[in-house]
């Protein structure tokens, strides 16, 4: 079957930025956006069902637990906007909080190539985007949330930065149920799968930690990391 990443035209640079953390790079590659971080792949507009589960399967841990009619859920990462159109979708969450650390990003989403994906969430009353450092921000806010969705990189055990290494520590952890409420969920997203990873929740004491794997149109499973903050 013919996509658009099988034509033979190169990619087109749409903008390229130096930031605080290095270039970032948003190109269209036949019909799909692409982000590209200091020459790594993040992510692109070709498929979305990874990042609309990592939402999902945060929701549907909250309902195990028998959580609020409205919870609230931190996503951190903007990317390409699937997360964040995909919860402003659904009625039962509540607030809605994005961190993004790159301007360039909230930039393109606001009034650039990446408004026709998150247009309709940025406009919607419960969403709320912070530029800011997810890493920082778990260790510094005061603020509280029923799920936290990380996707700011391609796994715990490959990240974008040296700097978000450390949110997939012990410590790093404990700052991420710092953020979440009694019973609240853990959801990350990676792009295959790191018992490493699940160890170390277990140590950082989060309990009924699996792995959930997404199928994708090509190659290997996306997996969801899930953990629940004790009550």
């Amino acid at each position: 079957m013919f996509t658009a990443y099988d034509t033979p035209e190169p990619p087109e640079v749409l903008d390229r930025r130096e930031g605080p953390h290095g270039e970032v790079v948003l190109r269209r590659h036949g019909a799909f956006l692409q982000i590209i971080a200091n020459g790594c792949f993040l992510m692109d507009t070709s498929d979305g069902r990874s990042e609309r589960r990592l939402v999902d399967a945060a929701l549907a841990a909250l309902d195990a637990r028998g959580t609020q009619a409205r919870p609230s859920v931190l996503i951190g990462g903007l990317g390409v906007g699937f997360s964040l159109a995909h919860a402003a979708r659904n009625p039962r969450w509540g607030r809605i909080t994005v961190v993004e650390r790159e301007s360039a990003i909230i930039d393109w989403h606001r009034d650039g190539p990446l408004s026709a994906l998150s247009a309709r969430a940025l406009a919607d009353p419960r969403t709320e985007i912070l530029k800011t450092d997810v890493v920082a921000y778990v260790n510094e806010t005061s603020d509280t949330f029923d799920a936290l969705c990380l996707d700011i990189d391609n796994g715990p055990d490959w990240t974008v930065t040296e700097g978000n290494h450390s949110l997939y520590t012990s410590a790093g952890l404990a700052s991420c149920a710092r953020v979440l409420r009694p019973g609240g969920v853990l959801a990350v997203w990676s792009a295959q799968p790191s018992p490493e990873f699940e160890g170390t929740l277990w140590n950082a004491g989060f309990q009924r930690v699996r792995t959930e794997e997404i199928p994708v149109a090509r190659g290997v499973p996306d997996v969801v990391h899930l953990a629940v903050r004790p009550g």
